[in-house]
């Protein structure tokens, strides 16, 4: 390893050990749930992240959705999720995950709330609460460090660039030619400095984000013009290619809060008193590697959702990879189906894997159907588009 991967590898650890990195999923669930095909005998493992997929899953009325992560905060944020929905009236919780704000939470957290939380998430919300403080420069989705990131943005768009008028209309658009016509004429070339190019491909940036080194080699070797190109055209797709107008993922990043028409589905008060009716029992947060937490489940799992993290487990750290995937083949469920992410174009090193079968030895992608078509379609349709690829692929073990 060199010293600058060294460097990178460092700062992105210091950045995930010690910090909430995310405050919203960057994952579109509407693709996940068309390819997943929940029914009530199903059973999902999902990596948490913030938690806001997990509850999009549990609204197909899976058996039961475990959320999986190392970083307790990301599952202290589920569990407060979790806690809100059962015990806050819809108009308090939209104010708090709607918003980013919520000045009455100091008031009713202890009783309401805290109850309701893990050890671990009390002691940590204990002290965070101050994340929904209602303050004028900050929401609870400038905070954390991709909301950090995030607000960091918002003062280059405001301050540096100037163009807060220009992505205001270019969010309220009514069409994609619209968005198409303010992005060429008013964005493009003014967004697009070198600084911001610069800042774009520095590790600690990209640690901020959630993107590790391992993550970042796999774009700069297969993407024409690396990271930098790759974010670019993007973010071109995102903004000039497919609709905004129902595109809460890039909306909240770039105000601060959700809107009534531009929301995640547990913030849509139907779905809310869905889940307030009995569906948020079905799903837990679990605070551990995904191959220890299924080496300690005793049932099966029908869908796993791994999102970009075998990203992660490359190179020097393969053998997590081996061991995860021994874990996956033996819980797997009968008729199982796997989806994940990659920031790469492609993820032979999944193939590569060699696990146990009984008396055999097999490669994980003897063991894959994939359906290529299908993901190839869906990825071109992703309103957050920020991943190089998507797969979905049938387990037969």
């Amino acid at each position: 390893m060199s010293m600058l991967a060294w460097i990178g590898s460092k700062v992105f650890d210091l950045v995930h050990q010690n910090n909430l990195v995310y405050n919203t999923c960057w994952e579109d669930p509407r693709l996940d749930r068309e390819v997943l095909e929940l029914g009530p005998d199903d059973t999902v493992m999902v990596i948490t992240s913030a938690g806001c997929n997990a509850l999009d899953y549990l609204l197909d009325s899976p058996a039961h959705v475990y959320a999986v992560d190392m970083n307790p905060r990301q599952n202290a944020l589920l569990e407060l999720k979790a806690a809100g929905i059962k015990h806050l009236e819809f108009e308090d919780f939209f104010a708090m995950f709607g918003k980013g704000k919520f000045p009455r939470l100091q008031n009713i957290y202890r009783d309401a709330l805290r109850p309701s939380l893990s050890p671990w998430s009390r002691d940590y919300w204990d002290s965070s609460l101050d994340f929904f403080d209602d303050t004028w420069r900050r929401t609870f989705y400038f905070r954390g460090t991709s909301g950090t990131f995030a607000q960091l943005v918002s003062f280059y768009i405001d301050h540096v660039v100037r163009l807060r008028p220009a992505f205001n209309e270019l969010l309220e658009a009514k069409s994609v030619q619209e968005q198409r016509e303010i992005y060429d004429k008013r964005l493009r070339n003014h967004f697009w400095t070198d600084l911001i190019k610069f800042v774009m491909s520095r590790d600690f940036t990209l640690s901020l984000l959630g993107v590790p080194p391992a993550q970042r080699d796999h774009l700069e070797k297969q993407y024409p013009g690396g990271i930098v190109q790759f974010i670019e055209d993007c973010l071109e797709t995102v903004f000039a290619k497919l609709p905004l107008q129902d595109n809460y993922f890039w909306r909240v990043y770039l105000t601060g809060d959700y809107t009534h028409d531009c929301r995640p589905n547990y913030l849509v008060p139907e779905h809310f008193q869905k889940l307030k009716s009995g569906l948020i029992d079905r799903v837990s947060a679990h605070t551990n590697p995904v191959q220890v937490f299924l080496e300690q489940h005793p049932g099966k799992i029908s869908r796993f959702v791994l999102l970009d993290h075998m990203d992660w487990m490359t190179g020097a750290n393969a053998h997590y990879l081996k061991g995860e995937w021994q874990a996956i083949v033996e819980r797997a469920a009968p008729e199982t189906r796997i989806l994940w992410r990659s920031g790469g174009l492609r993820t032979e090193f999944v193939d590569e894997v060699e696990v146990r079968i009984g008396n055999r030895t097999q490669r994980v992608g003897e063991l894959l159907t994939y359906h290529r078509p299908w993901a190839e379609r869906l990825h071109e349709l992703d309103r957050v588009h920020t991943y190089g690829s998507f797969f979905i692929a049938d387990l037969k073990v």
